[in-house]
């Protein structure tokens, strides 16, 4: 069962605050610009973590791969 971009950039946004996510892909393989306050004073480690959280078992499954670019905002 494959998996839509915009299904991944509402589960982002819903999952993380403050959040804004852009997301392509081709129902398996995706790229995800996001950015947000929750990630300020994060490590890179800990911010993809953060977003890699949100699908738990479903990476490597369903989704076989993210690519995350992250930017941590100003809270708004």
């Amino acid at each position: 069962m494959s998996v839509s971009p915009d299904e991944l950039k509402d589960r982002i946004e819903a999952a993380i605050p403050g959040t804004r996510a852009a997301v392509t892909g081709d129902g398996h393989h995706f790229e995800a610009t996001v950015e947000g306050p929750a990630f300020a004073g994060l490590s890179r480690i800990a911010q993809h973590k953060l977003v890699y959280d949100v699908f738990g078992a479903e990476l490597g499954d369903r989704i076989h791969a993210l690519s995350l670019k992250i930017t941590p905002t100003e809270a708004r």
